[in-house]
């Protein structure tokens, strides 16, 4: 089993000292979706999963507990998103220069190939312009150079939440948003130049759930909970299907996530998994005893669910 923590929120930055907890206990909880009184409960002991995937724009509360579970027997690797756009956009993100030290810090610890750099989402705007981008991401990826193996990109996309959220930031800032099309030399040159700025700093570079097709331009599609880049860093195999509750460009193999929705606290203007005003208010309800992230859910083991059963009630 392979547990993602999480698409849904940020886990390392906000939720260690919970998340850390449940891996002691060996389980944790969360309910249904669809059905708050069905409560789910993820076996977390080291004999039932084989990877942990973290996903993270501030892994450093977590860094000091991976010394533990390293001696407990987990594998994990991270996905690290250093985008660098600022306040405005993700403005309760660590600035950039911190961010990259901790991003070097946190590879010297754990090895360049279980830290891949994520620079999700793309947006366009007239400040984040194809220019723009091609300066910030060579930026980043010359401070990179060898604390990391691969490189994930992708284009913004128009989740509903996330859409109200940058129009809301449009309003505010007088931003206005601009396209950079496929198909014109724009787009070709960004995506070019950006294969080639990853090949220079020695990383590959790979797209995420994207439908458009980046390979003319160096960018394969890729995988971010991928078992061949498993079995190639930890020498695990793990025979694991498509996971059917994410959208159909996306690649990845099925896992079970323990995040909960609207808990990041970090307020990035493209979220997609922040759907309300205040998230302070509704993070108030964590306890870091509980077995679950929000409130206090609780199931008896018999009640453990199958992946199957949970790809049901994951969000397309």
């Amino acid at each position: 089993m392979i547990i993602s923590a999480s698409r849904r929120t940020d886990i390392p930055a906000f939720f260690t000292e919970w998340f850390m907890n449940r891996i002691r206990k060996g389980y944790c909880s969360f309910p249904n979706p669809m059905n708050a009184h069905n409560v789910v409960r993820v076996d977390l002991t080291p004999e039932q999963v084989d990877v942990i995937v973290f996903w993270t724009k501030n892994p450093a509360p977590l860094i000091p507990h991976l010394e533990e579970l390293d001696a407990l027997g987990y594998r994990y690797y991270f996905h690290y998103t250093l985008n660098g756009y600022g306040l405005d956009i993700e403005p309760r993100v660590p600035p950039l220069h911190e961010g990259i030290t901790t991003f070097k810090r946190l590879a010297d610890k754990v090895g360049p190939r279980k830290v891949i750099w994520r620079y999700d989402p793309i947006i366009f705007t007239e400040r984040t312009s194809p220019n723009y981008h091609l300066d910030r991401f060579g930026e980043i990826a010359d401070q990179l150079n060898r604390h990391t193996s691969r490189v994930v990109i992708s284009i913004v996309d128009e989740y509903r939440a996330a859409v109200s959220r940058l129009k809301r930031l449009a309003q505010a800032l007088d931003y206005h948003t601009r396209s950079c099309k496929p198909g014109t030399d724009e787009f070709a040159n960004l995506f070019t130049t950006m294969s080639g700025i990853a090949q220079r700093n020695n990383m590959e570079i790979f797209s995420c759930a994207e439908e458009l097709d980046l390979d003319a331009y160096g960018i394969r599609h890729g995988k971010c909970i991928d078992n061949a880049y498993i079995t190639a860093v930890f020498g695990h195999e793990i025979r694991v299907g498509k996971d059917k509750s994410q959208r159909m460009a996306c690649g990845c193999i099925a896992s079970r996530d323990i995040g909960m929705y609207d808990t990041c606290l970090h307020d990035c203007a493209y979220c997609y998994a922040t759907r309300i005003k205040d998230t302070k208010q509704r993070v108030e309800q964590h306890d870091p005893q509980s077995p679950s992230l929000i409130g206090l859910h609780d199931a008896e083991p018999k009640q453990e669910q199958t992946s199957a059963q949970l790809s049901m009630f994951e969000e397309k």
